[in-house]
Protein backbone atom coordinates (compact mmCIF):
# COMPACT_ATOMS: atom_id res chain seq x y z
CA UNK A 1 0.00 0.00 0.00
CA UNK A 2 1.37 3.21 -1.32
CA UNK A 3 1.73 6.22 1.27
CA UNK A 4 -1.20 7.89 -0.04
CA UNK A 5 -3.70 5.30 -0.23
CA UNK A 6 -2.37 4.30 3.78
CA UNK A 7 -3.60 7.45 4.70
CA UNK A 8 -6.81 7.26 2.85
CA UNK A 9 -7.00 3.95 5.13
CA UNK A 10 -6.90 5.76 8.09
CA UNK A 11 -9.26 8.41 6.92
CA UNK A 12 -12.17 5.34 6.63
CA UNK A 13 -14.47 4.88 9.54
CA UNK A 14 -12.45 1.71 10.57
CA UNK A 15 -9.00 4.06 10.41
CA UNK A 16 -10.77 6.55 12.73
CA UNK A 17 -11.81 3.97 15.47
CA UNK A 18 -8.66 2.15 15.13
CA UNK A 19 -6.43 5.29 15.96
CA UNK A 20 -8.96 6.71 18.38
CA UNK A 21 -8.30 3.51 20.64
CA UNK A 22 -4.33 3.81 20.50
CA UNK A 23 -3.81 7.64 21.85
CA UNK A 24 -2.60 6.14 24.82
CA UNK A 25 -0.59 3.45 23.93
CA UNK A 26 2.84 2.55 24.98
CA UNK A 27 5.42 2.92 22.69
CA UNK A 28 7.54 0.32 24.59
CA UNK A 29 4.63 -2.32 23.61
CA UNK A 30 3.91 -1.71 20.27
CA UNK A 31 5.09 -4.98 19.42
CA UNK A 32 2.54 -6.77 21.42
CA UNK A 33 -0.11 -4.27 20.32
CA UNK A 34 0.24 -4.79 16.63
CA UNK A 35 0.10 -8.49 17.00
CA UNK A 36 -3.31 -8.04 19.03
CA UNK A 37 -5.10 -5.71 16.67
CA UNK A 38 -3.70 -7.53 13.47
CA UNK A 39 -6.45 -10.14 14.48
CA UNK A 40 -9.57 -7.99 14.19
CA UNK A 41 -7.70 -5.90 11.52
CA UNK A 42 -5.57 -5.74 7.72
CA UNK A 43 -1.68 -5.53 9.22
CA UNK A 44 -0.88 -2.05 6.61
CA UNK A 45 -4.26 -0.57 8.73
CA UNK A 46 -2.77 -1.57 11.58
CA UNK A 47 0.92 -0.15 11.10
CA UNK A 48 -0.33 2.88 9.67
CA UNK A 49 -2.48 3.59 12.67
CA UNK A 50 0.66 2.83 15.05
CA UNK A 51 2.61 5.11 13.00
CA UNK A 52 0.26 8.01 13.24
CA UNK A 53 -0.40 7.37 16.53
CA UNK A 54 3.74 7.65 17.36
CA UNK A 55 3.33 11.35 15.46
CA UNK A 56 0.64 12.53 17.33
CA UNK A 57 2.50 12.24 20.93
CA UNK A 58 5.20 13.69 19.17
CA UNK A 59 2.71 16.70 17.98
CA UNK A 60 0.98 17.11 21.58
CA UNK A 61 4.66 19.23 22.43
CA UNK A 62 3.90 21.70 18.92
CA UNK A 63 0.29 21.51 18.73
CA UNK A 64 -1.01 20.92 22.44
CA UNK A 65 -2.27 17.60 22.96
CA UNK A 66 -6.63 18.84 22.34
CA UNK A 67 -5.14 19.54 18.46
CA UNK A 68 -2.51 16.69 18.20
CA UNK A 69 -4.73 13.73 18.50
CA UNK A 70 -7.25 15.28 16.47
CA UNK A 71 -4.59 16.23 13.57
CA UNK A 72 -3.07 13.91 11.16
CA UNK A 73 0.92 13.93 10.67
CA UNK A 74 3.70 13.13 8.53
CA UNK A 75 7.10 12.85 9.86
CA UNK A 76 8.50 15.67 8.10
CA UNK A 77 5.51 17.55 8.94
CA UNK A 78 5.64 17.13 12.51
CA UNK A 79 9.74 17.88 12.73
CA UNK A 80 9.07 21.16 10.28
CA UNK A 81 5.53 22.90 10.91
CA UNK A 82 5.26 25.94 13.45
CA UNK A 83 4.74 25.70 16.82
CA UNK A 84 1.10 26.73 17.67
CA UNK A 85 2.21 29.28 19.80
CA UNK A 86 4.59 30.90 16.89
CA UNK A 87 1.75 30.47 14.16
CA UNK A 88 -1.27 32.04 16.73
CA UNK A 89 1.08 35.14 17.30
CA UNK A 90 2.00 35.57 13.80
CA UNK A 91 -1.89 35.02 12.68
CA UNK A 92 -2.79 37.76 15.14
CA UNK A 93 0.15 40.36 13.43
CA UNK A 94 -1.15 40.04 10.20
CA UNK A 95 -5.32 40.18 11.28
CA UNK A 96 -3.89 43.04 13.25
CA UNK A 97 -2.65 44.31 9.68
CA UNK A 98 -6.15 43.92 8.10
CA UNK A 99 -5.28 41.03 6.88
CA UNK A 100 -8.26 39.04 5.51
CA UNK A 101 -6.94 36.66 3.26
CA UNK A 102 -4.02 34.96 2.80
CA UNK A 103 -2.02 32.45 -0.08
CA UNK A 104 -0.28 30.40 2.59
CA UNK A 105 2.58 28.71 0.49
CA UNK A 106 4.05 25.87 1.10
CA UNK A 107 1.92 25.04 3.78
CA UNK A 108 2.86 21.50 4.96
CA UNK A 109 0.65 20.38 7.20
CA UNK A 110 -1.51 23.36 7.79
CA UNK A 111 -0.28 23.97 11.38
CA UNK A 112 0.26 28.38 9.81
CA UNK A 113 -3.01 27.88 8.04
CA UNK A 114 -5.15 26.55 11.14
CA UNK A 115 -3.92 29.63 13.07
CA UNK A 116 -4.77 32.19 10.09
CA UNK A 117 -8.34 30.39 10.04
CA UNK A 118 -9.15 30.67 13.64
CA UNK A 119 -7.99 34.23 13.35
CA UNK A 120 -10.81 34.52 10.57
CA UNK A 121 -8.63 34.82 8.24
CA UNK A 122 -9.69 33.47 4.77
CA UNK A 123 -6.50 30.65 3.52
CA UNK A 124 -4.99 29.27 0.52
CA UNK A 125 -2.91 26.38 1.46
CA UNK A 126 -0.65 25.30 -1.40
CA UNK A 127 1.69 22.09 -1.06
CA UNK A 128 3.51 20.53 -4.28
CA UNK A 129 3.11 16.96 -2.41
CA UNK A 130 -0.18 14.93 -2.88
CA UNK A 131 0.34 13.32 0.28
CA UNK A 132 0.87 16.60 2.36
CA UNK A 133 -1.79 18.05 0.98
CA UNK A 134 -4.11 15.48 1.53
CA UNK A 135 -3.17 15.79 5.50
CA UNK A 136 -3.65 19.60 5.16
CA UNK A 137 -7.05 18.76 3.93
CA UNK A 138 -8.01 16.17 6.53
CA UNK A 139 -6.60 18.40 9.18
CA UNK A 140 -9.12 21.56 8.50
CA UNK A 141 -11.60 18.94 8.15
CA UNK A 142 -11.11 18.00 11.26
CA UNK A 143 -10.39 21.07 13.29
CA UNK A 144 -14.14 22.45 11.17
CA UNK A 145 -12.24 25.13 9.24
CA UNK A 146 -12.81 23.89 5.71
CA UNK A 147 -15.39 26.97 5.57
CA UNK A 148 -11.47 28.88 6.17
CA UNK A 149 -8.82 26.75 4.35
CA UNK A 150 -8.64 25.73 0.70
CA UNK A 151 -6.43 23.05 0.11
CA UNK A 152 -4.40 23.01 -3.34
CA UNK A 153 -1.96 20.29 -4.18
CA UNK A 154 0.16 22.57 -6.99
CA UNK A 155 3.69 24.11 -7.75
CA UNK A 156 3.62 26.89 -5.64
CA UNK A 157 5.53 29.30 -8.13
CA UNK A 158 2.76 28.70 -10.53
CA UNK A 159 -0.02 30.45 -8.21
CA UNK A 160 -1.68 33.72 -8.98
CA UNK A 161 -1.47 35.01 -5.71
CA UNK A 162 -3.31 38.83 -6.72
CA UNK A 163 -6.51 38.08 -5.18
CA UNK A 164 -5.14 37.64 -1.67
CA UNK A 165 -4.64 40.07 1.30
CA UNK A 166 -1.26 38.61 1.86
CA UNK A 167 1.60 35.67 1.14
CA UNK A 168 2.94 33.92 3.72
CA UNK A 169 5.77 31.76 2.26
CA UNK A 170 7.67 28.84 4.35
CA UNK A 171 10.45 27.20 2.02
CA UNK A 172 11.53 23.71 2.93
CA UNK A 173 14.75 24.29 4.72
CA UNK A 174 15.66 20.71 4.84
CA UNK A 175 16.80 17.74 2.23
CA UNK A 176 17.89 14.63 1.98
CA UNK A 177 21.09 15.22 3.58
CA UNK A 178 19.42 17.11 6.55
CA UNK A 179 19.22 21.17 7.50
CA UNK A 180 19.68 23.39 4.42
CA UNK A 181 21.80 26.43 5.02
CA UNK A 182 22.09 27.97 1.81
CA UNK A 183 18.72 29.97 1.12
CA UNK A 184 19.18 29.51 -2.26
CA UNK A 185 18.97 25.79 -1.78
CA UNK A 186 15.40 26.25 0.04
CA UNK A 187 12.50 24.81 -1.77
CA UNK A 188 10.89 27.36 -3.42
CA UNK A 189 14.57 29.49 -3.26
CA UNK A 190 14.63 32.48 -1.08
CA UNK A 191 15.13 35.17 -3.94
CA UNK A 192 12.11 34.03 -5.33
CA UNK A 193 10.02 33.77 -1.93
CA UNK A 194 11.12 37.65 -1.98
CA UNK A 195 10.29 38.70 -5.13
CA UNK A 196 6.78 36.81 -4.40
CA UNK A 197 6.27 38.79 -1.16
CA UNK A 198 7.00 41.82 -2.74
CA UNK A 199 4.04 41.38 -4.82
CA UNK A 200 1.39 41.55 -2.15
CA UNK A 201 0.75 44.28 -0.26
CA UNK A 202 1.94 42.33 3.03
CA UNK A 203 3.94 39.20 2.95
CA UNK A 204 5.36 36.99 5.70
CA UNK A 205 8.65 34.49 5.16
CA UNK A 206 9.44 32.11 7.31
CA UNK A 207 13.44 31.63 7.30
CA UNK A 208 16.25 30.16 9.85
CA UNK A 209 16.86 32.03 12.50
CA UNK A 210 20.83 32.36 11.69
CA UNK A 211 20.13 34.60 8.19
CA UNK A 212 22.89 36.95 8.60
CA UNK A 213 21.82 40.32 9.34
CA UNK A 214 23.28 41.33 5.82
CA UNK A 215 20.93 39.42 3.80
CA UNK A 216 18.25 40.86 5.03
CA UNK A 217 16.23 43.56 2.24
CA UNK A 218 16.18 46.96 3.00
CA UNK A 219 12.41 46.78 1.84
CA UNK A 220 11.94 43.90 4.95
CA UNK A 221 11.32 43.86 8.45
CA UNK A 222 12.86 41.14 10.42
CA UNK A 223 11.36 39.04 13.18
CA UNK A 224 12.86 36.78 15.65
CA UNK A 225 10.58 34.88 17.61
CA UNK A 226 11.69 33.02 20.86
CA UNK A 227 8.88 30.64 22.96
CA UNK A 228 10.08 29.76 26.62
CA UNK A 229 13.22 30.98 25.90
CA UNK A 230 14.13 29.16 22.58
CA UNK A 231 14.72 30.87 19.33
CA UNK A 232 12.03 28.96 17.03
CA UNK A 233 12.31 31.18 14.51
CA UNK A 234 12.40 34.23 11.85
CA UNK A 235 10.71 36.26 10.05
CA UNK A 236 10.96 38.47 6.82
CA UNK A 237 7.69 40.84 6.75
CA UNK A 238 6.90 43.04 3.60
CA UNK A 239 4.49 45.89 3.75
CA UNK A 240 4.99 46.74 7.53
CA UNK A 241 8.25 49.13 8.39
CA UNK A 242 11.23 48.58 6.05
CA UNK A 243 14.53 48.18 8.32
CA UNK A 244 12.85 47.09 11.72
CA UNK A 245 14.97 44.95 14.01
CA UNK A 246 12.38 43.19 16.23
CA UNK A 247 12.81 40.17 19.02
CA UNK A 248 8.94 39.20 20.36
CA UNK A 249 8.80 36.86 23.60
CA UNK A 250 6.16 34.35 24.01
CA UNK A 251 4.18 33.56 25.52
CA UNK A 252 4.30 37.06 27.12
CA UNK A 253 4.53 38.53 24.19
CA UNK A 254 6.94 40.91 24.92
CA UNK A 255 8.56 42.79 22.04
CA UNK A 256 11.44 44.62 21.86
CA UNK A 257 11.98 46.47 17.95
CA UNK A 258 13.74 49.76 17.12
CA UNK A 259 14.32 51.23 13.23
CA UNK A 260 17.49 52.89 14.37
CA UNK A 261 20.28 50.45 16.57
CA UNK A 262 22.03 51.63 19.82
CA UNK A 263 25.91 51.79 19.46
CA UNK A 264 27.04 48.80 21.86
CA UNK A 265 27.14 49.63 25.64
CA UNK A 266 30.65 50.36 27.02
CA UNK A 267 32.63 47.67 28.83
CA UNK A 268 32.72 47.27 32.42
CA UNK A 269 34.18 45.35 35.32
CA UNK A 270 31.55 42.65 36.50
CA UNK A 271 28.56 44.01 39.04
CA UNK A 272 26.35 42.35 41.31
CA UNK A 273 24.21 41.64 38.28
CA UNK A 274 24.74 39.76 35.56
CA UNK A 275 21.35 40.12 32.66
CA UNK A 276 21.59 37.45 30.06
CA UNK A 277 19.62 37.99 26.69
CA UNK A 278 16.73 36.33 25.27
CA UNK A 279 18.14 33.93 22.41
CA UNK A 280 16.20 36.47 20.17
CA UNK A 281 17.20 40.09 20.98
CA UNK A 282 20.74 38.67 20.87
CA UNK A 283 19.98 37.52 17.05
CA UNK A 284 18.21 40.79 16.51
CA UNK A 285 21.27 42.40 17.77
CA UNK A 286 19.14 44.29 20.01
CA UNK A 287 21.67 44.01 23.29
CA UNK A 288 22.14 47.65 23.31
CA UNK A 289 18.04 48.35 23.42
CA UNK A 290 17.92 45.74 25.88
CA UNK A 291 20.65 47.21 28.58
CA UNK A 292 19.59 50.85 27.80
CA UNK A 293 17.14 50.44 30.88
CA UNK A 294 19.77 48.61 32.89
CA UNK A 295 22.52 51.19 33.35
CA UNK A 296 24.89 48.89 32.48
CA UNK A 297 27.60 47.72 30.62
CA UNK A 298 29.26 44.72 28.88
CA UNK A 299 31.62 42.28 30.27
CA UNK A 300 33.24 41.68 27.29
CA UNK A 301 33.15 43.44 23.64
CA UNK A 302 32.33 40.19 21.78
CA UNK A 303 29.70 38.45 24.85
CA UNK A 304 26.18 38.97 24.83
CA UNK A 305 26.23 39.14 29.09
CA UNK A 306 25.08 42.61 30.42
CA UNK A 307 26.11 43.71 33.65
CA UNK A 308 24.89 46.44 36.36
CA UNK A 309 25.14 47.35 39.76
CA UNK A 310 21.64 47.42 40.34
CA UNK A 311 18.83 44.98 39.56
CA UNK A 312 16.61 46.57 37.79
CA UNK A 313 13.01 44.46 36.38
CA UNK A 314 13.04 43.30 32.36
CA UNK A 315 11.03 41.20 30.15
CA UNK A 316 13.90 40.78 27.90
CA UNK A 317 16.79 39.50 29.80
CA UNK A 318 17.28 36.79 32.33
CA UNK A 319 18.92 38.52 35.90
CA UNK A 320 21.64 36.49 37.81
CA UNK A 321 23.07 37.33 41.13
CA UNK A 322 26.69 37.27 41.03
CA UNK A 323 28.54 36.47 44.36
CA UNK A 324 32.31 35.36 42.90
CA UNK A 325 34.34 36.20 39.89
CA UNK A 326 37.01 33.59 38.96
CA UNK A 327 39.61 32.96 36.54
CA UNK A 328 38.93 29.96 34.75
CA UNK A 329 40.44 27.16 37.15
CA UNK A 330 38.64 23.84 37.69
CA UNK A 331 40.13 23.27 41.17
CA UNK A 332 39.42 26.50 42.34
CA UNK A 333 35.90 26.05 41.02
CA UNK A 334 35.35 22.58 42.92
CA UNK A 335 36.47 24.37 46.54
CA UNK A 336 34.29 27.14 46.13
CA UNK A 337 31.07 24.57 45.50
CA UNK A 338 32.30 22.23 48.07
CA UNK A 339 32.95 25.37 50.48
CA UNK A 340 29.28 26.63 49.26
CA UNK A 341 27.47 23.16 49.99
CA UNK A 342 26.27 23.42 46.33
CA UNK A 343 24.35 20.43 45.71
CA UNK A 344 22.40 21.59 42.73
CA UNK A 345 24.37 23.18 39.69
CA UNK A 346 23.49 24.83 36.83
CA UNK A 347 26.37 25.67 34.20
CA UNK A 348 25.87 28.34 31.58
CA UNK A 349 28.34 28.94 28.49
CA UNK A 350 28.74 32.13 26.60
CA UNK A 351 31.94 32.63 24.75
CA UNK A 352 33.53 29.67 26.18
CA UNK A 353 35.19 26.47 24.68
CA UNK A 354 33.96 24.19 27.56
CA UNK A 355 31.26 22.35 27.28
CA UNK A 356 29.15 22.37 30.47
CA UNK A 357 28.51 18.57 30.65
CA UNK A 358 32.19 18.33 31.12
CA UNK A 359 32.05 20.75 34.37
CA UNK A 360 29.11 18.53 35.61
CA UNK A 361 31.47 15.44 35.16
CA UNK A 362 34.45 16.51 37.00
CA UNK A 363 33.00 18.30 40.02
CA UNK A 364 31.52 16.65 42.69
CA UNK A 365 28.04 18.15 44.13
CA UNK A 366 27.25 17.40 47.69
CA UNK A 367 25.04 19.69 49.84
CA UNK A 368 21.65 21.19 50.23
CA UNK A 369 22.42 24.28 48.12
CA UNK A 370 22.23 25.28 44.64
CA UNK A 371 24.30 27.67 42.29
CA UNK A 372 24.66 28.62 38.85
CA UNK A 373 28.28 29.15 37.00
CA UNK A 374 28.76 30.82 34.13
CA UNK A 375 31.52 29.82 31.48
CA UNK A 376 32.48 32.75 29.87
CA UNK A 377 35.16 36.10 28.88
CA UNK A 378 35.48 38.96 31.03
CA UNK A 379 37.87 41.69 28.91
CA UNK A 380 39.40 38.74 27.04
CA UNK A 381 39.66 36.30 29.79
CA UNK A 382 38.12 33.08 30.17
CA UNK A 383 36.18 33.55 33.29
CA UNK A 384 33.86 31.92 36.20
CA UNK A 385 31.09 33.52 37.59
CA UNK A 386 29.48 31.98 40.50
CA UNK A 387 25.82 33.15 41.61
CA UNK A 388 22.28 32.49 41.65
CA UNK A 389 18.76 33.62 39.43
CA UNK A 390 18.05 36.76 40.64
CA UNK A 391 15.21 36.94 43.03
CA UNK A 392 12.22 39.57 40.80
CA UNK A 393 12.28 43.07 41.90
CA UNK A 394 9.60 43.81 44.43
CA UNK A 395 6.57 46.02 43.11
Amino acid sequence: MNPLDAFSALLSDEGRTLLAGLRDHDPAQELATATRLRREHPAELVSAALGQARLRQRAVAKFGAEDAYRMFFTPNGVEQSTRRTVAVHRAARLSALGVRSVADLCCGIGGDAIAYARAGIHVLAVDHDPLTAEVARANAEALGLSDLIEVRCADVTEIDTSPYDAVFVDPARRGGRGRIFDPEAYSPPLSWAIEAARKAPRAALKIAPGIPHEAIPEDAAAEWISDGGDVKEAVLWFGTEPGEMRATLLPSGAALRTTAPLPDPPVRPVGRYLYEPDGAVIRAHLVAEAAAGLDGGLIDETIAYVTADELRPTPYAAAYEITDELPFNLKKLKALLREREIGVLTVKKRGSAVEPEEIRRKVKLRGPNAATVLLTRVAGAPTMLVGQPAKPVSD
